[in-house]
């Protein structure tokens, strides 16, 4: 792996994360991947269908330097995800916990709603009621608090946080200004269609700074600080 921008030797593991590391706690960061034309998902939905090797090692160490993950409902289902390592906090203003993320130990999915959900006494007779966030804006509102979710996981102890998205999640993240960086990797493939960008929902304008660039077989990997 190669050094374009920054500081560091990331050709070896630890320097991997070295050039990776938080420069301060509490801090979240947004993983996202696209192609060099901007799509977010191939012709199945799927993020994983635009990546490369070397984005899912990084991907996997990001992972391992979060204490948890943020993920919207939607990307949980689309790329059918399961319990890992690091614990996962499912967003969503249902309450309904996707197929594939149950059965895991307790804590490893965890799960953030309104108090009105519709499936929310289901969510907390699968995960436990302590593993599940009723954090809502108002009592008629479908939105979680993100806010308020972002201040109940560092209360937690849960300092490191990263969003792997999906695209309306990190619009949310963003309009409210809870995210200090985005990674982002732009893989070698031009793929056109109708696939969504990284960042859905309404416009927005959010200025970014390029903090390190990396590459490896020609897919790009950049770190770039919100708000710097």
């Amino acid at each position: 792996m190669r050094l374009l921008l920054g500081s560091g030797d990331p050709s070896t593991p630890e320097g991997l994360r070295a050039a990776y590391a938080a420069p301060r706690s509490p801090w979240l960061r947004a993983n996202m991947v696209s192609s060099v034309d901007g799509a977010a998902q191939g012709d199945d939905g799927r993020s994983g269908t635009v990546n490369t090797g070397v984005d899912r090692d990084v991907f996997g160490m990001l992972r391992e330097l979060a204490d948890v993950i943020l993920v919207g409902a939607g990307t949980v289902r689309a790329e059918r995800y399961r319990p890992a390592e690091t614990p996962i906090v499912i967003v969503s203003g249902t309450g309904e916990v996707p197929v594939t993320a149950r059965g895991g130990e307790p804590g490893a999915i965890r799960l953030a709603t309104v108090p009105h959900a519709p499936f929310l006494g289901e969510a907390r007779q699968l995960l436990g009621e302590e593993n599940v966030y009723a954090v809502g804006e108002s009592p008629h509102s479908p939105a979680v608090d993100l806010g308020a979710l972002i201040g109940l996981l560092h209360d937690e102890g849960h300092a490191q946080i990263l969003c792997e998205g999906g695209p309306s999640l990190l619009g949310d993240l963003l309009r409210v200004g809870l995210v200090d960086e985005l990674c982002q990797t732009t893989t070698p493939r031009l793929l056109a269609g109708e696939g969504r960008r990284i960042v859905g929902g309404a416009a927005l304008d959010v200025p970014l700074a390029l903090h390190t660039l990396l590459e490896e077989d020609d897919t790009l990997l950049a770190r770039w600080l919100v708000n710097p």
